[in-house]
């Protein structure tokens, strides 16, 4: 027995040389299962140990096969550690992905959000009519959100914000709207000015029309000699071009302190088409934002002339106006991540 051991070193010394040249993983486990599995020749070795009777031959022999399977344990661990490096090295080696090939007929269409869609759709046509995008913080300070919109501390109209503040500073918050990019664009801007300002907004709100955050487009314009003529024409070309050249629009007046006078923006209700249902609760109509002619105070807080210039504002929810454009009914779906939702939707905005 002691020869069949020693023969068996030399042998595994062997084959794990020959596996070690190429280490692949199905090499190494078969080298393994030879050896050390529940049919292998280590366990065979143990099973024949148990036919010795003599007690000191029978110690020195267990001795022995022990070693050889701590041995034999310790190369295969070596050998499944060259393996893995070896499969890194491989695929490190490969040429690099090239992501500008076109993607095979097979492969699953990529899309975009809808609220991503309406964004793209609005912005794209305002910029054909020469509107510049502006960002402007999230994070926003009490100046810019509130105060410069002439909704000075203790305005009634902060408690209609729902606004989430930061506690550790007290002066900034979370912006409630797309507004304070006016005062950041008109601060930095000379008129005349046209600007449209997409992005996030934030307010303490949630069910099935409203959530915390939600996306917000503000669309201003200074210059001389701007009126609310101006105004109402411009929300119905972007109404139109969103939707389609039957869409109706009106404007119902209404206060919001930094628009003087200001109006409720209604457009005809998609569904029914002015008929009346469920969805426009029998109205026919839908509210979709506010508009008007921007307040001079807020012309006197970014130190425009209101003499000389006047501008006309109108906002409006991008979530809501993609609910319209696609028919969904409930906010929240925009935010559940389910694919088999947003590959219902196309890669480019729609024409």
């Amino acid at each position: 027995m002691q020869q069949i051991i020693a023969t068996y070193q030399q042998s595994f010394a062997h084959q794990a040389a020959a596996v070690h040249a190429t280490p692949s993983r199905k090499a190494i486990e078969d080298l393994r299962i030879a050896w050390l599995g529940r049919k292998g020749k280590i366990p065979a070795l143990y099973q024949d140990l148990k036919g010795v009777t003599d007690g000191r031959e029978k110690g020195l022999l267990g001795k022995a096969i022990n070693e050889l399977r701590n041995t034999i344990e310790a190369a295969i661990a070596d050998l499944q550690a060259a393996g893995a490096r070896a499969v890194l090295a491989a695929q490190l080696a490969r040429p690099p992905l090239d992501v500008t090939m076109p993607v095979s007929a097979g492969s699953r269409m990529g899309s975009l959000h809808p609220v991503s869609l309406m964004r793209n759709l609005v912005v794209d046509e305002l910029a054909k009519l020469g509107f510049s995008v502006f960002d402007g913080p999230e994070v926003e300070t009490d100046f810019y959100n509130f105060t410069a919109l002439n909704i000075p501390e203790n305005h009634p109209a902060r408690d209609m914000q729902d606004t989430f503040f930061i506690a550790e500073h007290p002066h900034y918050v979370l912006r409630t709207h797309t507004s304070n990019i006016q005062i950041h664009a008109m601060l930095q801007e000379k008129p005349p000015l046209r600007l449209v300002a997409p992005g996030r907004v934030f307010r303490v709100d949630n069910d099935a029309t409203h959530t915390p955050m939600f996306h917000q487009v503000e669309i201003v314009v200074v210059d001389r000699g701007i009126s609310f003529a101006h105004l109402k024409g411009l929300i119905e070309y972007t109404m139109k071009a969103v939707f389609d050249s039957s869409m109706k629009i009106r404007l119902r007046p209404s206060y919001f302190p930094f628009v003087e006078p200001g109006a409720e923006v209604d457009m005809l209700c998609s569904m029914c088409r002015g008929s009346g249902c469920r969805v426009c609760k029998e109205s026919g109509w839908l509210e979709i934002g506010g508009c008007g002619m921007i307040h001079p105070n807020v012309f006197e807080a970014v130190n425009y002339d209101s003499e000389t210039y006047t501008g006309m504002a109108f906002g409006f929810g991008l979530d809501r106006m993609a609910m319209l454009k696609y028919g969904i009914n409930d906010l929240r779906q925009f935010f559940n991540g389910d694919y088999s939702f947003q590959q219902q939707f196309p890669l480019y905005s729609p024409r």
